[in-house]
């Protein structure tokens, strides 16, 4: 027996490749699924199955493309309804795979299809279980995502609470928990670092799974603080629901070098979206008007996702040399289809051909401090509300917004007044300024280092302190 999770760091995504006696499962495969493929030749092994915990919201999963170049079958759990060939399972089913066996749990309630899948090892033992969005280490998955759904948030969180109860602690303490996520999913709260735990620990630890714990506060605890999901992921459930095109198809379409006269070209005639993905720093010192910051360095794809609100917008690519082809796949994983090259020779190429760039100005935190002192300026904070909550400047000339609902405020700021723009450490923020200055918003200087510099000066802080209960 062979389990390996494959581990996307930028998606906080966990697939596994499960494989025995010279046959392979892929659970929740990402988008390129070559790799999936070369793995299993290089064992002489063949791909059986493709099971999916769920339909995804938050990326595009590869299942329709690795059934395709394999004639694997696809599983998923009981009342999923697809436009391309599955096996919806129903509920306790097995499937031989080797010498194991793997069995379908459905576990409604992150949505109606949610099933966890059991392994059961070569000695008809309990191994295992690839718990998707169910349950996750430190936390479950929100139940408000479901498709179509006359379902309230409310329902969906009470049929969590009863999957959990009845078919997930029910098993033995010693099992090995594979979660589908890890910390930096937007499809939780509270994820654990880990990406591999035991369920033992999780019902001592999970708050979600303690014992004497009622479904009305169940429900509560859930739904508690959950924000608004990221206005692509039903997007991408959709594409998974639906199908798409192959990823070979977007990658050589993408994949595409072009003249800064052709680029120009296109960027015109397509309306095409200029992204930038070099470092904040790279950006702040040049860049094409009128282009978008979000850097490969960061969380690339979810903000792309949180940011652009259609999955068919032209995309013309500004990169690292080197890193066209990277671009081009993690944008494909959150449904990002439609890119149409990228400029060869990148930023400098740009340049010498006589063409304009912008600089955006960055000041350092002692700057800022000084400035701050001296006369009555405007602050723009974009972290999240969380943050701001627990820790930000103080004054009524400092102002907070999100920056994943940069695109629902741009009537809260005033275009005639110069702002300086922070986030946590600088990467939001020359996003945020990037997509102001295109919209016109012209008056705008970063801090470099952002609030975590800022914190460490003399400031004014307003610092949450959780009142004491008497």
């Amino acid at each position: 027996m062979k389990i390996e999770q494959i581990y996307t760091g930028c998606l906080a995504q966990g697939a596994y490749y499960i494989e025995s006696n010279g046959e392979v499962a892929i659970i929740d495969p990402l988008r390129e699924t070559q790799q999936y493929v070369d793995k299993a030749n290089n064992e002489n092994a063949k791909i059986k199955y493709i099971f999916e915990t769920h339909f995804h919201a938050d990326f595009v999963s590869g299942h329709v493309d690795l059934a395709k170049k394999t004639g694997a079958t696809i599983v998923y759990g009981p009342g999923a309804e697809t436009n391309y060939d599955i096996h919806a399972a129903k509920d306790n089913e097995e499937f031989k795979l080797g010498n194991l066996t793997i069995k379908v749990l459905h576990t409604p309630g992150h949505t109606l299809e949610s099933s966890t899948f059991l392994l059961i090892d070569e000695n008809n033992n309990n191994h295992a279980i690839f718990s998707g969005d169910t349950l996750f280490l430190g936390d479950v998955g929100r139940p408000d995502l479901a498709i179509k759904s006359d379902l309230t948030k409310e329902d969906l969180a009470g049929m969590l609470f009863d999957s959990l109860r009845n078919k997930i602690m029910p098993l033995a303490d010693n099992i090995i928990v594979y979660p589908a996520h890890g910390a930096g999913s937007a499809c939780g709260k509270n994820l654990s670092k880990e990406t591999v735990g035991v369920l033992g620990d999780q019902k001592k630890t999970n708050y979600a799974l303690r014992a004497d714990m009622t479904k009305e506060e169940f429900v509560k605890e859930v739904l508690d603080g959950i924000a608004p999901p990221p206005q692509y992921f039903a997007k991408n459930a959709m594409m998974n629901k639906f199908g798409y095109d192959t990823f070979e198809t977007v990658l050589k379409k993408g994949n595409t070098p072009l003249t800064p006269e052709a680029f120009e070209a296109i960027a015109n005639q397509e309306d095409a979206l200029v992204l930038d993905v070099r470092t904040e720093k790279d950006f702040v010192k040049s860049h094409i008007p009128n282009s978008i910051f979000i850097g490969l360095n960061g969380g690339f794809a979810p903000w792309v996702g949180a940011l652009v609100t259609d999955l068919k917008q032209p995309i013309l690519l500004i990169t690292p040399e080197g890193k066209e082809q990277e671009t081009v796949t993690r944008l494909s994983r959150v449904g990002y289809d439609n890119t149409l090259g990228y400029l060869k020779g990148g930023i400098n190429t740009w340049k010498d051909s006589g063409r304009d760039i912008e600089t955006l100005k960055s000041i350092s935190v002692d700057e800022f401090s000084n400035q701050f002192k001296k006369e009555t300026i405007n602050v723009l904070d974009v972290r999240k509300d969380g943050e701001y909550k627990s820790m930000h400047l103080e004054g009524n000339n400092v102002q907070h917004f999100a920056l994943d609902y940069i695109n629902d405020n741009m009537n809260a700021i005033d275009k005639n007044k110069m702002y300086y723009i922070h986030c946590a450490g600088g990467y939001r923020s020359v996003i945020a300024a990037s997509i102001l200055k295109a919209r016109g918003f012209n008056n705008l200087i970063d801090i470099a280092g952002g609030f975590g510099a800022i914190k460490n000066t003399d400031l004014p802080i307003t610092d949450f302190i959780c009142p004491t209960t008497l």
